[in-house]
Parts: structure tokens; sequence; C-alpha cells
């Protein structure tokens, strides 16, 4: 159990659950998107999403986990709108696979939640030759992103409702390399370390909703994009991490947040009347946080965006 209860501007903690941000919202007239949701944080989003009565797809990886998924929502919320779709983000061909099959279905789309990821893995590179956690933490969200895009703008201006895209990043993005993003290196094995290059997909997490948030702004449209840490939860993200994995089972439970509380934040950001309007933030504990210096850096943000639109645009 989360032991702190200080609860900030927002009126929530770090021991608030997703069902208590997400209480009294009616979701009948929301569709979203959850990446990751056959596990952890995103199958307890997926739920609570469900709870509220919003149409939810599930996008994963492992089809058969997310069948499984779907069916337990179901039985705990009879009528509840739960659909699963194939989507493998360390993949560029599978994303835009899912991007092309969900417009093809002419559902639409108020919620983008780019949940899934990976945390500290050997190294190892992508289905398109691109280091493994940033090629799936960052760029695969950045491509489902940029295609489902219009989608969003286009449900946007039909239903008059707000859309939003939910970042999650993690208080790890504090600890990038030092220069933030390794442009020039970026699938470089001899420096590579797996805390930093974590810590260098997250930082780019936080950086795509800000430079995504400007240009929407700019754009005129209604739609807004934040970054959140969901805070140090326990989870099959720590798979690869071996003794620091094992006691984390044996003692989480006394520091950690439960899996409800994990998945607080994004269920904040997401449905939450106070966030309508909110963008370009980065949010812990459900409310306002402050992230890096390198997280603000506008600059860092616009050339990312430039670097990462080359990465997943090959000539």
């Amino acid at each position: 159990m989360w032991i702190f209860g200080w609860k900030g501007p927002s009126g929530f903690s770090a021991s608030s659950t997703a069902e208590d941000v997400a209480q009294g919202v009616d979701g009948t007239a929301l569709t979203a998107i959850v990446t990751g949701a056959s596990s952890g944080i995103g199958m307890e989003t997926s739920r609570v999403l469900a709870l509220r009565s919003v149409h939810v797809i599930m996008a994963v990886r492992n089809v058969g986990a997310g069948r499984n998924v779907k069916e337990a929502i179901l039985q705990e919320i009879p009528g509840a709108k739960v659909d699963a779709m194939e989507l493998d983000l360390s993949s560029m061909a599978s994303v835009r696979k899912f991007a092309s099959d969900y417009q093809s279905s002419n559902l639409p789309l108020n919620l983008l939640i780019n949940n899934a990821g990976v945390m500290a893995t050997p190294f190892k590179l992508s289905h398109d030759n691109i280091e493994l956690q940033f090629a799936t933490n960052h760029l695969g969200h950045f491509l489902l992103t940029d295609l489902l895009l219009e989608t969003m703008k286009h449900t946007a201006r039909e239903s008059n409702i707000e859309g939003r895209i939910v970042n999650l990043s993690s208080e790890g993005h504090r600890f990038a390399y030092s220069e933030g993003i390794r442009f020039d290196k970026i699938n470089d094995e001899s420096g590579y370390s797996v805390w930093s290059a974590y810590g260098q997909s997250k930082l780019a997490n936080i950086l795509h909703a800000k430079e995504l948030a400007r240009r929407l702004k700019e754009e005129g449209v209604n739609i807004t994009a934040n970054a959140l840490h969901p805070g140090a939860i326990m989870t099959n993200l720590t798979r690869h991490l071996g003794l620091i994995n094992s006691i984390g089972h044996m003692f989480g439970k006394y520091f950690l947040k439960n899996v409800q509380q994990g998945a607080a934040t994004t269920c904040y950001v997401a449905l939450n009347p106070q966030v309508k309007g909110v963008s370009g933030e980065y949010f812990l504990d459900s409310n306002k946080g402050n992230p890096s210096s390198k997280a603000k850096d506008a600059d860092l943000a616009k050339r990312l965006w430039d670097f990462s639109f080359t990465l997943t645009n090959p000539k």
C-alpha cells in the first residue's frame, strides 16, 4: 500500500486509484485506444475506461492475452464495449497495419493512450534496426500518433468533444544520456546503458507530447497532448532486472504503488474534467509535475520531432 496520502491541487494524491480520479465521468460518447493493454497499467486503464462506458480498443502484441483481458472485463462489466487488436510497437509495419485497419473500421477516436513500453532491456535492435527501447517506447508511438491524428481531428470536429493524447513517460527521463537524445548514436552498442537508454526513450515521450501540443495549438485543433509518470509500480516491465525484480516482488507492497494507483494518473489525464484544455504538461500523482530542464527544451523537442519523422518515413 502506498504510504503517502498528500493531496495536490487536483484533490488527488499518490494513493488515489484510477477509479477515484474517474469518478462521475460518463464516457459513453468516447472511443479510446490503449497500447499495451494486456497487463499492468494498460490493463487497469482499459478496465476503468470500460467501467466509465468508454469504447476501449486494446492494442496488444499478444492477441490471445488481449482476448483474455477482454473476457475478464466483460465478466465484471457486462455490456462493456471492448475490443482487442494486434500491435507490435517495435515494428513500423505492424504500426502501419494497425492504423490502416483502425481507419478501415470507421470508428471515431477521442483518446489515444500511448502506454506500452519496455524497460532496461539488454541492447537489441528492433525489426527496423533501431535500438529497441527507443524504437518501442518512442518511435512506435510517434508513428502511431502521426497515422491516427487525422482520425482524431475528424472526431474532434464532428463530436465537438476534446481529443486527448496521453504519453506514459517516467521519472526515469531524468537519467537519460547527458546529451538527452543521442541523435548520432541511437544504435551505438559500445556506449549503451540499459538505464540511460530507458531514460532517453522516456525523455522522448515528454518531448513528443510537448512538440505535438505546440503544433496542435498552432493549428487550432481541439486535441491536447500530455505526458505523465505513473509512479513506482511493480509490473512485468521489470522482468529483465533479475535480482531487482525479485526484491521488488518481495517488498514492493510496502513502498510501491499497486496497479490501481499506478493507472490513476493515466485515467486522470485521459478522463478528468480538470484537465480540459490543458496541453503540453507533465503529470505525476494526478497533479501537474515539474520535469527535467531537457524535457522543457523546445528546440530539443523540435529536433526530436524531425529526427523521428525521418526515421519513420524512410525514403
